[in-house]
């Protein structure tokens, strides 16, 4: 092995790294950004988890977040919570934040 290709291997291990750290975080979001809805909800314990979890596969049903961010918005204002898009967005973006802390940290 050359030492350009065990520096194509270094490479291609970290992209499979980083990558998978954004998988990891964004999937912590999801589920902060759920727990953080749930209570506004009004849900706590299981319910407010189960809540979690339909945000986190809620990600599954297109690329990107816009799909996550639909069903906030949409479960929010379907009980008449005074949270804006932009509430909504800022919270998404915060909790990313966290999330990543959370994975560096373990």
């Amino acid at each position: 092995m050359t030492t350009f290709d065990k520096r194509e291997e270094g490479f291609e291990k970290k992209f499979a790294h980083d990558e998978e750290l954004q998988f990891k975080a964004m999937a912590r979001r999801n589920k902060l950004l759920g727990l953080w809805a749930a209570e506004l909800l009004g849900k706590s314990g299981p319910d407010a988890d189960a809540y979690a979890k339909e945000v986190v596969l809620a990600d599954f049903e297109e690329a990107g977040d816009d799909d996550v961010f639909r069903k906030v918005v949409r479960d929010l204002q379907a009980a008449k919570i005074a949270q804006t898009e932009q509430d909504v967005r800022k919270k998404m973006n915060e909790l990313l934040g966290e999330a990543v802390r959370q994975i560096q940290s373990q």
